[in-house]
């Protein structure tokens, strides 16, 4: 079966036309990097007007790429939470008016499901269950998923997500935008142990992350216990406080990842969201999975950001279980923890 898929939910215009739930036909992403730059974040009216401009041309390419008409298409899928909502409603509308006008089943998808069924995709190994974990600029969040639509929240961010910390400790230490890519390239430069950075104490049966504590410590860091006074830092500093920084983070993600395994007793896991792309992320949690005996399975590059394909293979899994949206199909901007 031939699936639409279509991603709105924040800065990325993207569709894809996957078969059968696993290939992936195209993968067309329009990204918004440069708009939100002069910023240090994606700001949501900028988002909105972009995805206007660019939410037509990424599908006619979509299908164009996948060397099919419009009338080839079994069904559409699109994430309609969470997500930022004026950038969601873009893309729903999109949707419910493809599938009105093609008489297609419509699919609504959860964001976050959507990045750990990337795992999934262009591969035939088995991915559920698992416990799966999703790392983005403004998701982090930990699962026990049973199945591509069975998922059970074990832990979230009590504050900021793992992205979004990234961008605020890039930005303190002069890098790009967005931070994920710039932290990831300082810090192979840089010492991990030059500097020690907090790693969050929650309560001790948690599997909750927190990287407030750790954002705050690189702001002190560099600023100075007031927040606002600024100190030169040479280009091996910077290095060193990218590596550290970014070991705290890892550390905190790989921690709560392996005791969910043992909670669980789960063989494999599964990671996904732009985090997922972070380097030495990948390498820690292979070092980990190895020791442990455990399957790790990580989305390839591309689909690491958000993007249509994972959106299009989820979307058949539902299909399949019957659990398709009618044309009242809302934008959300939060979502339960349960599909």
């Amino acid at each position: 079966m031939l699936i639409l898929g279509i991603e709105t939910s924040c800065d990325e215009t993207a569709a894809a036309v996957v078969r059968d739930g696993v290939e992936t036909l195209s993968s067309v992403v329009a990204t918004q990097d440069k708009l939100h730059i002069p910023y240090g974040g994606v700001v949501p009216e900028i988002a909105c007007r972009a995805h206007l401009l660019t939410m037509l041309p990424v599908l006619h390419r979509a299908v164009e790429e996948a060397k099919l008409r419009p009338e080839d298409l079994e069904a559409v899928a699109v994430v309609n939470a969470p997500g930022l909502v004026g950038s969601l409603l873009i893309g729903v509308t999109a949707a419910k008016t493809f599938a009105w006008l093609r008489g297609l089943p419509l699919v609504g998808v959860n964001h976050l499901h959507a990045h750990i069924y990337a795992a999934a995709l262009d591969r035939r190994a088995t991915v559920f269950p698992c416990v799966s974990l999703v790392a983005s600029g403004g998701h982090t969040s930990l699962f026990h998923s049973r199945s591509p639509i069975e998922h059970e929240l074990l832990g979230a961010t009590r504050d900021d997500a793992a992205g979004e910390a990234f961008d605020k400790a890039a930005s303190l230490l002069g890098l790009s935008y967005p931070g994920g890519p710039a932290i990831d390239r300082a810090a192979r430069a840089g010492n991990r142990k030059a500097v020690r950075f907090p790693r969050a104490r929650l309560d001790p049966d948690a599997l909750d992350f927190s990287f407030s504590g750790v954002k705050t410590a690189v702001l002190y860091h560099c600023r100075g216990q007031d927040g606002r006074t600024p100190r030169p830092m040479t280009e091996r500093e910077t290095s060193d406080v990218a590596a550290a920084f970014q070991e705290a983070v890892v550390e905190a993600l790989t921690d709560r990842v392996m005791a969910a395994v043992e909670r669980t007793g789960a063989e494999r896991v599964a990671v996904g969201g732009g985090v997922a792309a972070n380097s030495r992320l990948r390498e820690e949690l292979q070092n980990v999975t190895r020791r442990r005996g455990v399957e790790l399975l990580l989305p390839p590059m591309k689909f690491c950001i958000d993007n249509g394909a994972m959106v299009a293979g989820l979307g058949w899994h539902l299909l399949k279980a019957g659990r398709t949206s009618d044309l009242w199909l809302d934008a959300c901007p939060t979502a339960k923890g349960r599909a």
